[in-house]
């Protein structure tokens, strides 16, 4: 499997045990070598520890990956010809597409980049301006970058902000070099934020849930819906860094588990993925967390298998039917607009990896100024690409375009 064409505007993806959705894949690559951020879509290659059975010691402890050569190509015939994986090697599990192009990028000439600039509205009940940031990914140096330029903590890495309120959207890990680094800081600064009268929160993302279920459940085969796939073999396929499942601890793990998946701030409705698919959990936004929390604590492997991958879809805002979707949301669990990660920017307005780019000449890579604001206004995008060379984004809400 060579990589995926783009994909038409509005065209339906046949994922997940066969449910017809106009959301896209997973994610955009996978890594465990040196975390390197690049600038095209196709340099985001499949590695050749993940065209390899693995081999694990402790449960949730991958092996050292293996090393391009002739032992590492796929044996066709074999049933473990996908790591973790109990198929046929020519096809793939529902939840996890191995490919170098995993994120169908369509050229969205009418979709413009919006700037967009705070508005000084007064906080509510003593509390400060409210803040979000984007996937972070592990990029532990440029979240110190992004955090100190908007005055949140101080040249010591110290919470400076006073009684002000940020949300992270989730996707601490996965890709960049320092993920269990970057937990470190928002659970430091979640106590330093609280201290000053303020607030520093995190949600609920599909690499968070992707973390724990690899560390929980290895190479324990789950119920893809096309075969028997295993939360390990995903983990690596997107991105898994060695590092951080050596460093990964029960404290780390038990704040992971209890982070919110949906809230409304200031009439944001704020999540990670740009999916309906949190409406399958609840209707309330408590109804929601409760329902992922005790999901994780079932600790049941393919109940937390299909929690992940339902959190994996995207670009459900994006086309003709995006802004009802959004308002189906908001009429569900209130707020007026949605606040989201997961997709990046690049991708939502077709800045990277189109077929023109094929001659094999480098381009400057895609350029983020800011957030994406889109659905007739309904939703803003957070995810600023910092795995594609793109920007790690800090703002503060709310927003005008």
């Amino acid at each position: 499997m060579d990589g995926l064409s783009p994909i038409p505007a509005g065209r339906a993806l046949e994922v997940y045990g066969g449910a017809t959705v106009v959301e896209g894949s997973m994610t955009q690559g996978a890594g465990q070598g040196p975390a390197v951020r690049t600038a095209t879509l196709r340099d985001f290659r499949v590695p050749p520890y993940a065209q390899v059975p693995v081999q694990s010691g402790e449960q949730g402890q991958p092996e050292q990956p293996r090393q391009p050569g002739p032992s590492a190509a796929v044996v066709p015939d074999s049933p473990s010809g996908h790591p973790g994986n109990a198929i046929p090697a020519d096809e793939l599990p529902d939840g996890y597409t191995p490919t170098e192009r995993d994120l169908p990028v369509i050229n969205r000439g009418d979709t413009v980049q919006v700037h967009v600039d705070p508005v000084d509205i007064p906080a509510s009940d003593a509390l400060g301006p409210l803040y979000a940031v984007g996937d972070v990914h592990g990029y532990l140096a440029e979240l110190v970058a992004a955090l100190t330029e908007q005055g949140l903590i101080d040249g010591e890495g110290r919470w400076a902000a006073g009684n002000a309120r940020l949300w992270f959207l989730g996707d601490f890990t996965d890709r960049g070099p320092d993920g269990i680094g970057v937990i470190d800081l928002v659970m430091r600064l979640s106590a330093e934020a609280a201290a000053s009268g303020g607030y520093c929160k995190a949600l609920m993302g599909n690499h968070e849930l992707l973390l724990i279920g690899a560390k929980r459940f290895g190479d324990t085969p789950v119920n893809s819906g096309a075969g028997t796939a295993t939360f390990q073999a995903a983990w690596l396929l997107n991105g898994g860094q060695r590092s951080d499942m050596e460093r990964l601890q029960d404290v780390h793990l038990q704040w992971m588990s209890r982070l919110d998946a949906i809230v409304e701030e200031d009439d944001h409705l704020l999540m990670h993925s740009d999916t309906t698919a949190y409406l399958d959990y609840g209707s309330t936004i408590d109804d929601v967390n409760d329902t992922v929390h005790q999901i994780l604590t079932r600790n049941d492997a393919d109940e937390c298998w299909d929690l992940f991958r339902k959190l994996t879809k995207r670009f459900a805002f994006r086309d003709e039917g995006g802004p009802e979707a959004v308002r189906e949301l908001l009429s569900r669990y209130g707020g007026q607009r949605v606040v989201h990660g997961h997709s990046p920017i690049p991708y939502l307005l077709g800045e990277v990896g189109t077929e023109d780019d094929a001659d094999g000449e480098e381009d400057s890579g895609p350029v983020v100024e800011g957030p994406h604001v889109y659905a007739e206004g309904l939703a803003i995008a957070m995810d600023g690409g910092v795995t594609m060379a793109g920007k790690l984004l800090v703002e503060q809400l709310p927003l005008t375009g």
